[in-house]
């Protein structure tokens, strides 16, 4: 299932600050409970990979969480990630406050979310897109809805789409060709 507007394109162009949300976007959305009652998430390494090729072309990333847990922030740390807004309540104020901090304008960043929680934010960014498992609200609010799934390849699809429409994904790809 893949779903795009007329505009998503040009809208992903001028993303310069592109955010993710967590559960349900960069991992399948369970919640794995060790036996400490600690929280286990799985990540995509494909995912990763792309969130660092979009770094190198010059797409500040963020990742932008309801949940506060130490393996986000493990992840984060080995991606390279520098802005990691864990345990937020408020998704939609904690974006504007990162995007007033960046000074990047809403409408040149995007954000990838899948629960209701995060509609505040796809309706005020500039490229709003969701996995295919997304909240079926969630999905009629982006402009693009992924093919791959949730956790693993729906962020690397984004991160893709975001460097082919910037005019940078060959050179990322360049070095694996040479």
């Amino acid at each position: 299932m893949q779903a795009e507007s007329p505009d998503a394109l040009a809208r992903a162009k001028r993303v310069r600050l592109m955010l993710f949300d967590v559960d349900g976007v960069l991992t399948d959305g369970r919640l794995w409970y060790g036996p400490s009652g600690e929280t286990l998430k799985a990540f995509g390494a494909a995912d990763g990979h792309g969130i660092k090729l979009l770094m190198e072309s010059g797409v500040a990333i963020a990742l932008l969480s309801g949940r506060d847990s130490p393996a986000v922030a493990a992840r984060a740390a080995e991606l390279g990630v520098a802005h990691v807004l864990q345990g937020i309540d408020d998704k939609l104020a904690a974006f504007e406050a990162l995007c007033k901090g960046l000074r990047i304008p809403a409408g040149e960043t995007g954000f990838m979310g899948d629960d209701l929680v995060d509609l505040p934010v796809l309706r005020r960014c500039g490229f709003a897109c969701a996995p295919r498992e997304a909240h079926e609200l969630v999905r009629s609010h982006v402009q693009y809805v992924a093919r791959a799934p949730a956790g693993a390849g729906a962020a690397r699809e984004i991160c893709d789409l975001l460097m082919r429409s910037q005019g940078t994904l060959q050179a990322a790809l360049a070095r694996y060709l040479a």
